[in-house]
């Protein structure tokens, strides 16, 4: 992403003179701002911070110069103070006139919200900096750039919103195959809780009626003193019917047999 992290630096080269303390300010801060750009082995914040001091002394001096403006806006931007450059370069890229220098301040306003994130905004900056300047490369390869990750991070968010939904239907169904359990077991216990009661019931029947059967069968059994006295009676009037009897049958045998004898 060499081009993104390029930004555009001919106004440091552009300076105009406008006294000696300014043009003193300016040119220690291109000093220090060029040999941070140079140092590629590390990100030298220490010089862009020293920098950034001494375009802000010229601006104290001068507050309108919006090269040195720019300048500072670029200091802001390798300190990594993205938010900050972004306020700036949109700032810049309203005020300047010549089409060339409100193209590279929208550019590098790209690049600051670029590297925010902020992809919706970096691509109508650059493709603001292209109706400037509809030559410029660097312009071209950046909004290329920021529509392939637009491009990128919808498929994903449309995929992770898929999975989302897909998700939620199942823990949508998920819910309605435990409220159906749910109803389903409160529909057993009630189930059990009434099969209990009938059982319950059942028994507390069957006890009853066994209860009045044993009550029953005493009653049933038991005869009045009376009663047993008749009973007595008839046994023994029976007792004697049955003693005359055989004893008539035995008077009768033995008269037979006497008779034969006298035969």
């Amino acid at each position: 992403m060499k081009n993104i992290i390029t930004m555009s630096l001919l106004t440091i080269l552009s300076l105009t003179v406008f006294g000696q303390n300014e043009r003193k300010f300016v040119r220690n801060g291109n000093k220090l701002f060029m040999e941070a750009v140079q140092d590629t082995s590390k990100l030298d914040t220490v010089r862009f911070s020293n920098a950034e001091t001494e375009y802000r002394k010229a601006l104290n001096k001068k507050p309108a110069n919006t090269q040195w403006d720019f300048n500072l806006a670029d200091a802001m931007y390798k300190q990594k103070r993205f938010e900050e450059a972004s306020a700036k370069f949109e700032e810049l890229g309203e005020k300047l006139k010549a089409p060339e220098e409100k193209a590279r301040a929208f550019h590098n306003l790209g690049n600051s919200e670029l590297m925010q994130k902020k992809l919706d905004e970096s691509i109508e900056s650059y493709k603001k900096a292209l109706r400037q300047n509809p030559t410029d490369m660097a312009t071209k390869y950046n909004l290329a750039y920021a529509q392939m990750l637009k491009n990128k991070k919808d498929k994903q968010d449309k995929k992770d919103k898929q999975n989302k939904d897909k998700n939620k239907d199942k823990d949508k169904n998920k819910n309605k195959d435990n409220k159906n359990k749910d109803k389903q077991d409160k529909n057993k216990d009630k189930q059990n809780q009434q099969d209990k009661k009938n059982k319950d019931q059942q028994q507390n029947k069957d006890k009853q009626k066994q209860d009045q059967q044993q009550k029953q069968k005493p009653q049933q059994n038991k005869i009045s003193k009376q009663d047993a006295e008749q009973l007595l009676q008839a046994l023994q009037n029976d007792e004697r019917a049955i003693q005359d009897k055989v004893k008539k049958a035995k008077a009768a045998q033995a008269k037979r047999t006497k008779v034969e004898k006298e035969w």
